[in-house]
């Protein structure tokens, strides 16, 4: 492990122009659990679909109602040690760029200041009609007074705020409107089955074609979204490495693997830089 730790360092010290890429593992620790496990196979039930949570009102109802319990726990979610030392590396320039599959918004929390959200904001909730925002804190105090039957009720965490519940009457769940203009209500996110806004992409893209290097740190790689940018560097001879507990979709391009928590090898890595 030591080693490896070393090599990691050295790839680091190597690759001024380095493209950090994170995912949920890098949560984890913080008490946000993940989509899958060690083998890459999904825990629980499938996510909520972009296309389905506008189309169908029985899908909104179930999402808001698992979110209102979900969502304290992410909303009281902390920076964790693997958080804290990318954005000690970011301060002393160890790399150029960093990215993020996460919603959580934990590693601004933790100091970092440019981070590319792939997939958007949890915290952040957008009215598809007008296009107004509010705070995910605003609209859970909404719920609360709309749904005062489910204050209280407790549920084990799922990903993003999401929570194991399968609430009775749903029918009678009152779903969050916009205060502006009654329009539909939305997290700034990118759900599963929708596409990354055009914007967005392209700068990814453009930090992907700067960089000398990509690090990803806690992602399976199994959503293409990150996968993308591991063929992209593979394509163009730039090296990657990882730190992922588990398999990722990318083993067979990766440079340098390290199967350990990241809260556990940044730190350490971190240590190691001169």
């Amino acid at each position: 492990m030591a080693d490896k730790l070393t090599l990691l360092a050295e790839f680091i010290e190597r690759h001024p122009h380095l493209l950090v890429l994170t995912g949920a593992g890098l949560s984890t620790a913080s008490g946000i659990p993940d989509y899958r496990d060690k083998d890459g196979v999904r825990r629980g039930s499938a996510p909520v679909q972009g296309p389905d949570f506008r189309k169908l009102d029985a899908v909104r109802r179930r999402y808001w109602a698992r979110s209102m319990v979900g969502y304290p726990t992410l909303a009281q979610a902390a920076p964790n040690a693997g958080h804290r030392a990318l954005a000690e590396m970011a301060w002393q320039r160890r790399f150029s760029a960093l990215m993020t599959q996460n919603v959580d918004g934990l590693q601004q929390r933790a100091g970092s200041e440019s981070v590319l959200e792939l997939h958007g904001n949890i915290h952040q909730v957008l009215c598809l009609d007008c296009h107004a925002t509010f705070t995910r804190a605003f609209v859970q105090t909404q719920l609360a007074e709309a749904n005062p039957d489910m204050a209280g009720v407790q549920a084990q965490s799922a990903p993003d705020g999401d929570a194991h519940l399968e609430p009775d009457a749903l029918a009678e769940f009152h779903i969050p409107w916009c205060v502006q203009c009654g329009g539909m209500l939305q997290p700034d996110v990118v759900f599963f089955g929708d596409g990354m806004p055009v914007e967005r992409t392209r700068q990814a893209l453009e930090l992907m074609a700067c960089a000398d290097a990509l690090l990803v740190v806690g992602s399976s790689l199994t959503v293409y979204s990150g996968f993308r940018f591991c063929r992209l560097a593979a394509e163009t001879g730039k090296p990657i490495a990882a730190i992922n507990l588990g398999k990722t979709r990318a083993d067979a391009m990766l440079a340098l693997k390290i199967e350990d928590a990241a809260e556990r090898v940044l730190p350490a890595v971190l240590a190691l830089l001169d």
